[in-house]
């Protein structure tokens, strides 16, 4: 059983940048992690949270994340800081209560290789908002 515990989380920059998450609560069993923004401003916060439920003899185990883009706007001399728009990612895992970990482990392995940018059909149509044809 994992405990609450800082993330670090890796984007895809030409230069990647490691984006350490901090716990933020532990409530009816969604655990969240938040990195700050660097004003303070809880509207700049990153936000990853993931939860693991038995569901009618299912484990469902949802991970979401939230990214927001925000500007500093400056209204008679007084700067503050303004959400331009969010990016919000979720995906949902949910295997039969008597899988094994090993066909867990090869399901989630498949999920997030799909994700890696040599996968085309995958990041072109999810990264560069293309239409499959």
């Amino acid at each position: 059983m994992p405990a609450l515990q800082n993330l670090v989380l890796t984007d895809r920059q030409t230069t990647p940048v490691n984006h350490t998450f901090i716990p933020r609560s532990l409530k009816d069993e969604v655990a969240t992690v938040v990195k700050a923004g660097s004003s303070g401003a809880p509207i700049e916060d990153m936000i990853f949270s993931i939860s693991s439920r038995r569901v009618n003899g299912r484990v469902k185990s949802v991970v979401k994340l939230k990214v927001p883009v925000v500007t500093t706007e400056t209204v008679n001399g007084v700067a503050r800081t303004v959400l331009l728009r969010e990016a919000y990612i979720d995906a949902t895992f949910t295997f039969a209560a008597d899988s094994t970990e090993s066909e867990r482990n090869n399901a989630v392995g498949m999920f997030a290789n799909a994700l890696s940018a040599g996968k085309v059909l995958v990041e072109d149509t999810i990264v560069k908002a293309q239409s499959i044809y």
